[in-house]
């Protein structure tokens, strides 16, 4: 890939011409980690960029979600079956590339990329681990399943299927599934014309 030529792309085509150097080192954090784990499908890098510009409201970089849970079921002590929780002491609002929330997912996550995420849900935000997060809740990676939603890459993006609509679930049901999608085919054109 042509990293010159695909930033220049995506500056134009999704950055309204001003791709700031933060921004960029968010999006080189994502292609370095597509290489550290094998990911090889360019439609996939597609749309977990993406996703990223989404959740993240274009920043590239991790985030934390604005108000921080607040009115939100997980924005208090209480884990996804409505148990409370007293420790630790945290609340599991969502951080990261792709908003990573609640008790269990942090946990999970933690589990399974040997992070202590449950007792510093902030690690979420280190970029590198924020991208392995994303990369291991959106495809079938340790787990061999999708650990944001039980759904992953390999089932929408596969030799009989191309459906960035319903990829979406693999996040967050179909919330502006048709805006993601259509990030996704400018970053997917970014893409291919940078490898010709």
């Amino acid at each position: 890939m042509d990293k010159g030529l695909f930033f220049k792309v995506i500056s134009k085509t999704l950055f309204f011409g001003r791709l700031t150097p933060h921004q960029k080192r968010g999006v080189e954090t994502k292609l370095t980690a597509f290489d550290i784990y094998d990911i090889v499908d360019d439609r996939w890098r597609a749309y977990m960029l993406a996703t990223v510009l989404h959740e993240t409201g274009g920043e590239m970089q991790p985030v934390e979600e604005v108000g921080k849970g607040a009115g939100r079921p997980y924005g208090k002590k209480i884990k996804h079956d409505r148990t409370v929780y007293t420790f630790p002491d945290r609340l599991y609002y969502g951080r990261g590339d792709v908003q990573l929330t609640w008790y269990e997912n942090y946990e999970l996550m933690g589990k399974l990329l040997n992070y202590p995420l449950l007792k510093y849900p902030e690690l979420a935000l280190e970029p590198e681990i924020s991208a392995r997060i994303m990369i291991e809740g959106m495809t079938r990676g340790i787990s061999n399943r999708g650990d944001f939603t039980g759904v992953s890459l390999e089932n929408y993006f596969n030799n009989h299927k191309e459906d960035p609509i319903n990829a979406r679930r693999i996040v967050n049901g179909l919330d502006r599934a048709s805006l993601i999608a259509k990030y996704y085919r400018l970053f997917l054109n970014a893409i291919r014309i940078s490898k010709k």
